[in-house]
Order: structure tokens, then C-alpha cells, then sequence
């Protein structure tokens, strides 16, 4: 069953409950990429839901995430990457919601941890702007999600957050930016999403082709290595 099908309105109302509640794991196969070329699994399975099941996330793997994220490539080894993260019940998390839009917080409800990436603006070494901590935040975010897939676990990365919120709430101080905020856990079933969400996350994942991407001499024109 393609994901066309499951989410297309012409399948029975019954088999779309059917792929969506107690299979998890199909819904996460049919979310695979299709690549144009082999990728490693963990890339082709890693994608961002909005449905979230309750369980809660174990401490090991936490660190796992966190960890991955510690070991990301970055501008003359800066690291500027800081991390708050909060789980339920934990007031951290109450804050992290708080700094949410109310679009998201419709759907990241269901979330048992939320993450807040902040970006250090200038390098330590000279307290020059470093130009490249948005570039090395979102690296950092990439080796957390892919060691997230590996553990069978999801994030969303979320942009409709107040950084002002968050600047106010957690005390952040000046030379410091909010960057991203993300929702992570366990597949959960999108029937208990809103209605308004549930069609996106049964929907086709797709890219922009490489020919469109990667260019050569001429800007805008496709690499030869990816010509069509």
C-alpha cells in the first residue's frame, strides 16, 4: 500500500484507521525516502512527524542524543551550540511549550521532550561574529536527529517559537541567539493529531531533484554531474 493510498480520499475510512493505529512501524516504512541514490538507511528512514506516542524517553538514550550533538564539526572547533531541553513533567518543559506558537503547540503537545538550540554569536577566541554558528547549529541538529533515527526515536525542528519568550524565560543573556526549537520521541499514531495535521503526516515525502541544487561554472545551471 503506497502512502498515496493511505492518505488519498478515495481509501476506505477503515483502512486508513487501520495503517495508522497499532502500525507504527509501516507508516515509518512507507515515510522512507525514495532516493534518486542509495543513502544510508538511517538517513532514508529520518523524517519529521508531528505525532508523537506517550512514552517517555529513556535517560540513555537522551544522553546518546545529546552526545551526538556535542561531537558536531564546527568553525575553528567553537561548538556554539547550547542546548536546553526539558521533559513531562518537568517545569523546563512547561517553559520550552510556553515559548511555542500556538500552531505548534497543537501538535508538539503529545511531545514527551522538547529542545531549544542556541547559538553563542562570536568566536572565544577573539569575539569576532562568527557567521558560521547558524551554519554549525544546524549540523549539530542533523547529528542529533540522525542519532535519534538510530535509536528508533523522531524530532521535528521547529521555527514558529518566540525567541523573545525565551530570551525572558530562561534568562539568556546578550550574544546569545535562540536558534530552533525541536519535539522529539516515539512514532505515534497521527489519528490523534488535529484534524488539520492528520493529511501531512500521512502524505509522500519528496525533494527538489539534485539538477535543481548542485551547480557548476554558471549559477543556476545543473552540474554536469547531475544533468538530467
Amino acid at each position: 500500500m503506497s502512502l498515496k493510498e493511505v492518505s488519498g480520499s478515495s481509501l476506505p475510512l477503515q483502512a486508513r484507521r487501520h495503517v495508522s493505529k497499532g502500525q507504527g512501524h509501516k507508516l515509518a516504512s512507507m515515510k522512507s525516502a525514495q532516493t534518486d541514490y542509495s543513502v544510508h538507511d538511517i538517513l532514508a528512514k529520518r523524517w519529521s512527524p508531528r505525532a508523537f506516542a506517550k512514552q517517555p524517553i529513556e535517560k540513555e538514550k537522551l544522553l546518546r542524543l545529546l552526545e551526538a550533538a556535542r561531537w558536531t564539526m564546527s568553525s575553528y572547533n567553537e561548538q556554539p551550540w547550547r542546548i536546553l531541553i526539558g521533559q513531562k513533567p518537568e517545569p523546563t518543559y512547561d517553559e520550552l511549550f510556553a515559548c511555542l506558537g500556538e500552531f505548534n503547540q497543537a501538535w508538539a503537545k503529545s511531545a514527551p521532550a522538547l529542545l531549544l538550540f542556541v547559538a553563542k554569536e562570536t568566536f572565544s577566541r577573539d569575539d569576532k561574529p562568527n557567521r558560521h554558528a547558524a551554519h554549525d547549529i544546524g549540523a549539530a541538529g542533523a547529528n542529533l536527529a540522525v542519532q535519534a533515527t538510530a535509536l528508533g526515536l523522531y524530532v521535528h525542528p521547529v521555527a514558529g517559537f518566540s525567541r523573545e519568550e525565551a530570551r525572558t524565560r530562561f534568562c539568556i543573556p546578550e550574544g546569545f541567539e535562540p536558534t530552533v526549537m525541536y519535539a522529539l520521541g516515539y512514532l505515534g499514531n497521527p489519528d490523534d493529531l488535529p484534524e488539520n495535521f492528520r493529511e501531512s503526516e500521512l502524505a509522500e515525502r519528496d525533494r527538489k531533484p539534485l539538477s535543481e541544487l548542485v551547480f557548476g561554472l554558471k549559477w543556476g545551471e545543473p552540474n554536469v554531474l547531475v544533468k538530467p
